[in-house]
């Protein structure tokens, strides 16, 4: 049975459209006129599902979702819909019967996560026109698992959305979110606002995978892995074009993971991303993490206006080998990646994970694929410094198979470490460390056309400030140590 609302028995009265903003003369269906409790007892999901059903059928329907507490097996949502999560209202994880996984021919080539899309909270497939608002909460209630082997009626993500078109969320928090708070695979269209993932100690916060039109602002993401990742997989048996997205005006923080990345799911490719105006409050391995591991050429990067603190690998690229999709690729490529106004402070990881707790930003290509047409203008870090002289005659190995920053171990400088790239120029860019150090600011290996203008470093206890080895075309102009000496360049 529908409610009217107090504005729709007004519209009925006076002749007038009863309008909710953004949505026009727009019926309103209330989940309790369909039998939820909101108890917190009471499994509500099924009063949900017929909510939602009826709004769709209405084309453009609210469902209301007053103060309380439902709780809930998986909620199935459908096109033309909002959901309003009131303040004060709490959808909740029952921690049994979530809906099975689906079967998927294509699972060998990702996790199981990625490879399944029905065992959530709420799920939706090909659907468009759907709005989430309201300032409630939508909560795992650590109900939601993390791992690949799922107990039967358990599921593993929040908010799964496949091949949606026009999705739009605002306002409403993601806690305790399992694998995924929200993972949606070949989308287009999609505004994420004002909303707060809070699961600091679960798995991923958005995983935007082979989705395109994608902007998420003024938001707060919190995760224990890949806080905001954008992926390209083969879970639905083929690959989109990611592309024109903006991560924007938002704090990130990944308490073990990368803060913001791409891969290392990576069948398909990326180009035309911005990233501007954030903050990264932690990340135990990349703040900003680019890895082409599957054959993707990743291509067109902005990131501007952003600050890094707790941070262990502030600024890491690196093209592998894995072919995890059909036809097993060759090396991908990167290239046009631009880092404006980036700052770095307190450069260390906020948790103890595999691995140092700190490594130089590193740029490592592939020996058959170089990455290429790097900018870095207005970079400035003080990194944790610390490491001895010996340390710049490191040579990390060649590691094609795998991606975290770690595998290379410590890096033989200690700004930037760049290896199998081409066409690099670092511009009125400043490198301090917070304890001395013996490495060079800069080392390269087999890099062809670096430049540094208007560059300055503290001053290295070692023998050189800046170390060329095997590389060409390299400049160095209008730059110096912090405290004005000319930097003591060597070449070998």
């Amino acid at each position: 049975m529908r409610r009217r609302t107090t504005g729709a028995l007004l519209a009925l009265v006076t002749g007038a459209a009863f309008c909710v903003p953004g949505v026009a003369n727009a019926a309103t269906f209330n989940v309790k006129d369909y039998g939820a409790k909101g108890d917190g007892k009471a499994v509500d999901s099924a009063a949900i599902d017929k909510a939602i059903a009826a709004a769709s059928a209405a084309g453009n329907g609210v469902v209301e979702i007053p103060p309380g507490t439902y709780l809930s097996r998986s909620i199935h949502l459908k096109s033309n819909v909002t959901i309003n999560i009131q303040e004060g209202a709490r959808i909740v994880a029952s921690g049994s019967g979530i809906d099975a996984p689906e079967s998927n021919p294509n699972s060998k080539y990702q996790d199981f996560g990625h490879s399944h899309f029905r065992n959530a909270l709420l799920w939706g497939e090909n659907v468009e026109n759907l709005s989430f608002t309201g300032k409630g909460v939508i909560d795992g209630a650590n109900k939601l698992e993390t791992g690949e082997n799922i107990p039967a009626g358990k599921g593993d993500k929040m908010l799964s959305l496949k091949f949606c078109k026009n999705v739009n969320i605002s306002d409403v928090t993601f806690r305790e979110a399992g694998h995924f708070a929200i993972i949606v695979n070949g989308c287009n269209g999609m505004k994420l606002n004002r909303i707060k993932v809070d699961s600091p100690d679960d798995r991923d916060g958005i995983n935007f995978i082979n989705s395109a039109n994608i902007e998420l602002a003024d938001s707060t993401i919190i995760a224990s892995d890949d806080a905001v990742a954008f992926k390209s997989d083969f879970a639905t048996g083929k690959t989109f074009l990611s592309e024109n997205n903006v991560v924007r005006n938002s704090t990130i923080q990944s308490t073990e993971n990368n803060a913001i990345q791409f891969g290392s799911e990576t069948c398909g490719s990326f180009r035309n991303i911005v990233f501007k105006d954030l903050k990264v409050t932690g990340a135990s391995k990349a703040g900003l993490g680019i890895v082409s591991m599957d054959g993707a050429t990743i291509e067109n990067v902005t990131y501007e206006n952003i600050q890094l603190t707790k941070t262990a690998s502030p600024i890491f690229l690196h093209i592998g080998e894995r072919g995890r999709c059909p036809g097993s690729p060759k090396a991908g490529k990167i290239r046009n990646i631009t880092y404006r106004n980036i700052t770095g402070t307190n450069l260390t990881a906020p948790r103890d994970i595999p691995g140092d707790p700190e490594y130089a930003s590193t740029i490592s290509g592939h020996t058959n694929s170089a990455i290429e047409g790097l900018t870095f203008d207005n970079v400035r870090f003080s990194v944790p410094g610390g490491h001895k002289e010996s340390d710049a005659g490191r040579v990390p190995p060649e590691v094609t198979k795998e991606y975290p920053p770690r595998i290379f171990g410590a890096r033989p400088a200690f700004g930037f470490w760049l290896r199998h790239a081409k066409n690099v120029k670092f511009v009125g860019s400043t490198i301090e460390f917070d304890k001395a150090d013996g490495r060079p600011a800069f080392v390269t290996d087999d890099v062809q056309g670096v430049s540094l203008d208007g560059v300055k470093v503290e001053r290295s206890t070692g023998s050189n400030d800046v170390l060329w080895r095997k590389s060409s075309g390299q400049q160095v102009t209008n730059s110096s140590s912090t405290s004005g000496q000319a930097l003591r360049v060597k070449a070998s």
